[in-house]
């Protein structure tokens, strides 16, 4: 009998663990269309970052300017800088329109950038 009971608790157990589980998916944000867009070879990734030693500092100098400026949001400090030939490429989402332009201010202003891309999205809630 206490066998019995245990398998039938067993069995409630998975089933109340895999409604959840179904739950969840459903709920999952469905990034295929970014997927997709990222592996097309004219969306610019971190792997593409300039090798020179001038694009290297501006990346680092945005990075630094970027994660010292307290008003922005974690994800504002963790956007992908892709600096190529003097070219910096802005991606990946923040908060506010205000922390898209701020960070696209700060790239601007950094010394060596020729141009920004500024390709960052605003989040929706």
């Amino acid at each position: 009998m206490k066998s019995f009971l245990r398998a039938f608790a067993i069995v409630g157990v998975l089933a109340i663990v895999s409604a959840n589980a179904e739950q969840h998916d459903a709920e999952a944000v469905d990034n295929t269309g970014k997927n997709v867009r990222d592996r097309d070879d004219k969306t610019l990734t971190p792997m593409d970052q300039g090798g020179s030693e001038a694009d290297r500092e501006v990346t680092a100098a945005i990075r630094r300017a970027i994660v010292d400026d307290e008003s922005l949001s974690t994800n504002a400090h963790n956007v992908k800088i892709i600096t190529v030939a003097g070219v910096v490429t802005l991606r990946g989402p923040v908060k506010t329109p205000a922390e898209k332009a701020a960070v696209a201010t700060t790239a601007e202003k950094t010394k060596g950038v020729a141009r920004v891309d500024n390709q960052l999205e605003v989040e929706t809630e």
